[in-house]
């Protein structure tokens, strides 16, 4: 990775701890997002929640960024290291006017940043969000009197409050029958405790991979097949029912057959989805523009049910969800949000539905995946630098648009062109200095051939 710019988007921001992310960095972020709430809400205190993941920069962060927060005079509730959906469910919990989460999500250990919510427990709509990441620039930031400095106070029930929140929203006592063997990968992020709190509230026998939250993780985090191979090994060696992986900050979940197979980050929601449909019949869900037809081949098996395409990103997911009281939402990253639980990607909620879905149908995960509707993705990235920097997107993007006119396209977040066999989706990430192109086709070959076809129109070696 090269040396990265502060990223500034509807993720938040993100940088380098010590060179793009530093102390002053999240000092400032945090009293510009405080300031935007006393000006957008009216309250001269604003309570807010601040949670980490388990980076070594962590600590050192959120004590700036409560710092900053308190400076402009908000009431803070720290928490320590929990996910990033256990702030959304305790801003709920405390009433709270919106909380900071200090996490870089699936980044490298070397990154860190801080993704702002809403009152609601959700990242701020992108209207939001660039205002207050214009207040930041501009350092418009409304410092307290020393008289009204904000308070500090802990909050140490985080993850039981969690816990009893997805609970609430299942039938436990057919998971618990079931007496699963459950394999968890936490990455030594802040999904240790919570995830192996919720499997044994299931009764499953828990082998925990990985399962104190140090922050040094044991492998690169992201959860892709590369990078569980230990994961799909335990699964088979133990004789798992299931496997699971989160991402440091515990919003993704990436899923491991009984037979040691990588089902992936993929099929995630595609399984929460059917899970959701069987429970509460036809509805509509949400899902980025980057998420497999899997889902869009789920919901036409329930009539009446619809899928919501989005940019990507949390926000613009859930802003879809909201006006058509979406069931369910996500994105093919194993990101599901489970609306009962918090307007947050959520991995407790999604193993819970996945657990639901195996013991509701009585048979191995291998056998209910096989009967899915199967694609084949290819995912590609390049970095900025390497072709001309962020100046030379906008450009590639229209020669994707003029060379493909005849196809049906969306830009609501980069170019995403649907053809007969597949779809490519070209965009800039939000949280890396990255471009990515994304495929799918009923077979890797097409997908392949896909990313090559529009990868040469727009200039992008993607090689063989």
């Amino acid at each position: 990775m090269t040396d990265a710019p502060l990223m500034l988007s509807v993720s938040g921001a993100r940088g380098i701890v010590g060179r793009t992310m530093t102390p002053t960095v999240a000092a400032e972020f945090a009293a510009a997002f405080g300031s935007h709430l006393k000006a957008t809400t009216g309250h001269t205190r604003p309570r807010m929640i601040v949670g980490r993941d388990s980076r070594l920069s962590g600590g050192m962060l959120a004590d700036a960024a409560i710092a900053g927060l308190r400076s402009v005079g908000c009431d803070v509730v720290r928490l320590g290291i929990v996910t990033t959906p256990s702030v959304a469910v305790m801003i709920d919990q405390h009433s709270a006017d919106g909380g900071i989460v200090l996490t870089a999500s699936h980044n490298p250990i070397m990154w860190n940043g801080l993704k702002c919510l809403n009152a609601d427990g959700n990242a701020p709509p992108a209207d939001e969000a660039h205002q207050i990441i214009d207040r930041f620039r501009r350092k418009d930031i409304d410092y307290a009197d020393v008289h009204d400095l904000g308070t500090l106070r802990t909050d140490e029930t985080t993850h039981v409050t969690h816990v009893g929140r997805v609970l609430a929203t299942i039938d436990a006592a057919p998971i618990r029958a079931r007496r699963m063997r459950v394999v968890l990968d936490s990455v030594n992020g802040a999904g240790c405790v919570a995830g192996k709190l919720l499997l044994e509230e299931f009764g499953c026998e828990v082998i925990h991979l990985n399962g104190e939250p140090t922050g040094n993780f044991a492998h690169t985090p992201e959860p892709t097949e590369e990078n569980l191979t230990d994961l799909a090994r335990a699964v088979a060696d133990h004789g798992a029912t299931v496997g699971f992986a989160q991402d440091p900050d515990a919003d993704r979940c990436a899923v491991i057959d009984e037979t040691g197979r990588y089902i992936g980050e993929e099929y995630t929601l595609a399984l929460c989805a059917k899970r959701m449909f069987d429970t509460r019949g036809a509805g509509t869900i949400a899902a980025n523009l980057s998420t497999s037809r899997m889902i869009d081949d789920i919901a036409a098996q329930y009539p009446g049910s619809a899928v919501l395409r989005t940019a990507v990103g949390e926000a613009n997911v859930v802003a879809a969800m909201k006006p058509h009281n979406s069931i369910l939402g996500g994105e093919g990253n194993g990101g599901v949000i489970e609306p009962s639980v918090c307007w947050v990607r959520d991995s407790l909620s999604a193993m819970a539905l996945v657990l639901g879905l195996m013991a509701s149908e009585q048979r191995p995960l291998s056998a209910i995946v096989n009967e899915m509707p199967r694609y084949a993705m290819v995912k590609t990235k390049f970095d900025l630098a390497s072709f001309g920097g962020r100046d030379a997107v906008d450009p590639m993007m229209d020669r994707a648009r003029e060379a493909f006119a005849h196809e049906r396209i969306d830009d609501a977040d980069g170019v995403r062109i649907d053809f007969a066999n597949g779809w490519v989706h070209l965009r800039p990430s939000n949280t890396e200095p990255i471009v990515r192109l994304i495929a799918e086709g009923r077979t890797d070959d097409d997908a392949w051939a896909l990313i090559r076809q529009v990868g040469e129109v727009v200039g992008l070696n993607v090689g063989s």
